[in-house]
């Protein structure tokens, strides 16, 4: 089994500082992300969990260097192992992305070409970003593919995507996303398309090569049992800024924003009797109709009137970080 070395340990994987992102607009500009920090050590897998355009995948793409025109990153620093990317070109960019940042998205079969081979798509990614001849990084795919557990991978990676199930298709994009020994990984929704025996695996298969080769991983979703089986942190988003971050069994357990305890108390739990789960009422806020103070101030059952004047910045709170009044000076 081939394992990448890690360099220095006091390099995080991921470390983004007050970033925003803007989309200007004939109305006016819109605040997609405000004020994002978060980091990743090596060998970490950070959650990253919200309901949809809580600004999850935003995050993601902004890392990736993948926002779609006319978004642009308006402020803060993204650094991936040391290196600060946000200030890149789009030349210098793709030439991080591989080598330093992998990806592994919902759909498999948006990051394979459909008309060539596992092994052809595989070797190329190899050879772009090292210094392997076209035999040395056949076999490195093999052994990609070995330890992804794609079972009779020296005559597999001959085959087309289409002759993969949607879970060896993404094992294979795992094994893609690994062919640069990058740093980081951003693994956005990966296990949604997949029943749920198979997320199991795909999960514990990517906790273990991000052990093993010292990646630190983004995980992207919304579910909260994917997180729980396999997160080390996890960081709670809400209308495109990061309002809980801690230690996973902390914050699950004992989560401190009332958001973060509403997501909670509308999961179901094996052998728990309830008549109905709870629930968040109202939704999302746009991006142009935020509100003042606090933006979940409108479905929060515990927001005062300082909560619809004072944005709440992050507070340590045990392990972790909570952005609320309630933790913060009061709500009245």
């Amino acid at each position: 089994m081939s394992i990448a070395h890690p360099p220095a340990a006091d390099v995080l994987a991921l470390d983004v500082k007050g970033l925003s992102v803007e989309f200007p607009t004939r109305k006016g500009v819109l605040t997609a992300l405000s004020d994002v920090s978060l980091s990743i050590r090596r060998g970490e897998i950070l959650g990253v969990v919200g309901e949809s355009g809580a600004g999850k995948s935003m995050t993601g793409m902004a890392v990736l260097g993948l926002l779609e025109p006319p978004g642009r990153i308006a402020g803060g620093e993204i650094r991936i192992g040391g290196k600060r990317t946000d200030n890149l070109s789009e030349a210098e960019m793709a030439a991080i992305r591989g080598r330093m940042v992998g990806a592994i998205f919902q759909d498999p079969l948006t990051s394979l070409n459909p008309l060539f081979s596992v092994g052809q798509q595989l070797v190329e990614t190899i050879r772009l970003h090292s210094e392997r001849n076209k035999t040395e990084a056949r076999v490195y795919a093999v052994d990609l593919l070995k330890q992804v557990g794609i079972p009779g991978a020296n005559e597999r990676i001959d085959h087309y995507p289409h002759q993969f199930s949607g879970g060896m298709r993404q094992r294979v994009v795992i094994a893609l996303a690994l062919a640069g020994n990058p740093q980081l990984i951003i693994a956005d929704e990966p296990t949604t398309a997949l029943d749920v025996s198979i997320q199991a695996q795909i999960t514990a298969l990517l906790r273990r090569l991000c052990r093993e080769h010292g990646t630190g991983v983004m995980l992207v979703t919304h579910d909260m049992g994917v997180i729980a089986e396999t997160a080390d942190r996890v960081a709670v988003m809400y209308a495109g800024r990061v309002i809980e971050i801690g230690p996973v069994e902390e914050v699950l357990s004992r989560p401190k924003h009332p958001y973060t305890r509403g997501l909670m108390g509308s999961i179901p739990a094996l052998g728990a009797r309830v008549e109905r789960l709870a629930q968040i009422d109202g939704a999302m806020p746009r991006l142009n109709a935020i509100p003042t103070g606090c933006a979940f101030n409108p479905r929060c059952l515990e927001a005062g009137s300082r909560c619809r004047e004072v944005r709440p910045t992050m507070v340590a709170q045990a392990q972790g970080s909570v952005a609320c009044l309630v933790h913060d000076g009061g709500v009245s």
